[in-house]
């Protein structure tokens, strides 16, 4: 097939990958514009742009898809088999849709109709599911709303994050389209509408949602904390300053039904970690990082910053 890629962030890079080590010609990318970034305010390439360039494919940048009528015709004289995306960050107009043979396939990491919209991996994390995995769908003019053409199930480990679930999900995603673009040229794909009773939205990820609220149970704590890692991250506030937790676990409090003026409190300290009070249970800290500071187990910020019970965290 003659192959048009839409992608941006490094999450659609295994993707890209696999479709150029195929028997398939990607014939073009097409990806956000560069961005200024760093504290310079440098202007950057989107990691898929890196890797078309590498790859000598050349790269398409509209600002808006939608109303850019240069690009379109551009488009149009590919004359592609099919348009593959994945997180490129815009909505394509109909005409788009429904340019290529086969339509524009969507790699989506969930399964769907479950975490339709922004940030699907982190929120099967932060919830505590037991599997996850990736979709591919055929777009149409809504969000996520697309026929499911095909689904693989990821099953997530007991201490998964944010960051190693993207990872995996974004290596199957890879694999996941190969098969589908198979199946589409040999006609066997059966297309499935999605249930919409069983539809679930999830927001994008912002900083506010790492602040820790000690009232939670510990389980829902500690699932935010692998949920927000590497980004925004999950945080407390220690000694006036700002103290991200990246690692911890949960324990069972002995001492039964708390009260809520011990929730953040310290309760039990260790030569390798600290237990904090939370509304049911208790959560020990391994790892961490004070504003400022480098990332470090908790065993080395105990050397250099004691904590006695009965300080309060928040």
């Amino acid at each position: 097939m003659k192959i048009v890629f839409m992608g941006t962030p490094d999450f659609a890079v295994p993707t890209l990958e696999a479709l150029y080590q195929s028997r398939h010609e990607v014939a073009a990318v097409v990806t956000q514009p560069d961005k200024p970034k760093g504290r310079g305010k440098a202007m950057a390439m989107p990691p898929v742009k890196e890797k078309a360039l590498e790859y000598g494919i050349p790269v398409y940048q509209p600002v808006r898809v939608r109303k850019d009528e240069a690009f379109f015709e551009e488009l149009t004289k590919i004359q592609p088999d099919v348009i593959v995306v994945i997180a490129f960050g815009q909505i394509l107009p109909e005409r788009i849709l429904n340019l290529p043979k086969y339509g524009c396939i969507n790699i989506h990491a969930s399964l769907l109709p479950k975490y339709r919209g922004a940030a699907p991996i982190q929120w099967a994390v932060i919830n505590g599911d037991e599997v996850s995995g990736v979709t591919t769908m055929q777009m149409d003019v809504g969000l996520d709303t697309g026929d499911i053409l095909d689904t693989v199930e990821v099953r997530l480990d007991p201490k998964e994050t944010g960051g190693s679930l993207f990872d995996r999900l974004s290596l199957a995603g890879g694999k996941l389209i190969l098969s589908t673009l198979e199946k589409a040229e040999a006609g066997i794909l059966h297309p499935v509408k999605q249930d919409e009773a069983e539809a679930t939205h999830v927001t994008m990820l912002d900083k506010s949602m790492g602040q820790i609220d000690w009232s939670m149970d510990a389980a829902v704590i500690e699932r935010l904390i692998r949920g927000l890692n590497p980004w925004p991250s999950a945080y407390t506030k220690f000694e006036g300053k700002t103290l991200k937790i990246w690692s911890a676990d949960v324990e069972e409090d002995a001492a039964g039904r708390p009260s809520p003026e011990t929730f953040g409190q310290v309760v039990r300290v260790g030569k390798d970690a600290f237990s904090v009070q939370t509304g049911k249970g208790l959560l020990t800290i391994r790892e961490l990082q004070l504003e400022g500071k480098k990332r470090m187990d908790t065993a080395a910020f105990l050397r250099g910053y004691p904590v006695e019970t009965g300080v309060k965290l928040g």
